[in-house]
């Protein structure tokens, strides 16, 4: 904390991960400069102790540091280069801190950006859904220069307990493309199991308290597992979401020329799921697939 005490962090993008993210900010003593594209989850945050900006340029004003929690490439995209973007008004030797999934080449184009200003930039995807965000246990990949992943750790460590500085810029979104990949096909391999099971005659709940703490356990079996017998969809991480990130780790094998047909299949369920109206639910969701009448 000691290390943040001189500074002033801005947070822009206040969703399902966003805001329990700024809260543990908040906490921790900060009062970050907080933006959202829809005013009610800002407003809501100053009401707790935040200090609402109007604009993305608004927060690069006053901060020293910005992380930025945006649903997607094309919206950390608008939040940097659009009419009020960050880059409007970002001073030199802020730290900018992308904590969203980004697609890999479009990471290492808006850091160039960024570091023409003399800024700094850190990609830093996190793994461990709105639960690691609520607790601020989230598993953070980072990607960017030592000196930049040096001055970001103080706060990534408000924010996760995990934290793995992985490489040069956009090397912790290549990392999160391989996080969502596994459990994308995770998912999957527990949704088709536990349907399997299901249509056999026996307890699904039983066969995944069989499987706990064998070569079959996983963190997706417990979780997700549970929310699959208990049809509890609310989402954590969203279908839309999954199928977003897994359709950007396709792209970004498809440019390095290699086949991912495992992956490409499991893009196609999640495409099958959001057709039926069920893209907002957890990605877990993928379960109604094989249990729908």
């Amino acid at each position: 904390m000691n290390e943040l005490t001189d500074k002033t962090v801005g947070f822009i993008g206040l969703g399902l991960m966003g805001r329990p993210m700024c809260r543990n900010l908040m906490k921790a003593g900060l009062t970050p400069v907080v933006y959202n594209r829809s005013p009610q989850p800002r407003q809501e945050l100053a009401r707790e102790g935040a200090v609402a900006a109007d604009s993305p340029a608004e927060v690069a004003e006053q901060a020293d540091i910005i992380v930025i929690m945006v649903a997607d490439t094309p919206a950390v995209e608008h939040v940097l280069t659009g009419p009020d973007g960050v880059l409007h008004s970002l001073r030199s030797a802020t730290l900018l801190i992308d904590m969203g999934t980004t697609a890999v080449p479009a990471t290492r184009r808006l850091a160039a950006l960024v570091e023409e200003k003399g800024a700094l930039y850190v990609d830093a995807p996190v793994s461990g859904g709105t639960i690691g965000a609520e607790a601020g246990t989230l598993t953070i990949m980072a990607g960017g220069s030592e000196q930049a992943f040096a001055l970001a750790r103080p706060v990534l460590s408000l924010l996760g307990e995990r934290i793995t500085h992985v490489g040069a810029t956009g090397a912790g979104q290549v990392a999160k493309a391989a996080n969502q990949v596994i459990v994308g096909l995770n998912i999957g391999a527990v949704a088709e199991a536990l349907a399997l099971a299901k249509a056999a005659g026996v307890d699904p709940a039983r066969v995944r308290a069989a499987l706990r703490g064998g070569f079959a356990d996983s963190r997706i079996l417990e979780v997700h597992g549970q929310r699959m017998l208990d049809n509890n969809f609310a989402p954590g991480g969203k279908c839309t979401t999954q199928r977003k990130d897994m359709h950007q780790a396709l792209e970004l094998a498809a440019e390095l020329g290699l086949e991912m047909p495992a992956t490409a299949l499991s893009r196609d369920l999640y495409d099958r799921l959001i057709d039926d109206g069920d893209g907002d639910l957890d990605h877990a969701a993928l379960f109604r697939l094989y249990t729908k009448s």
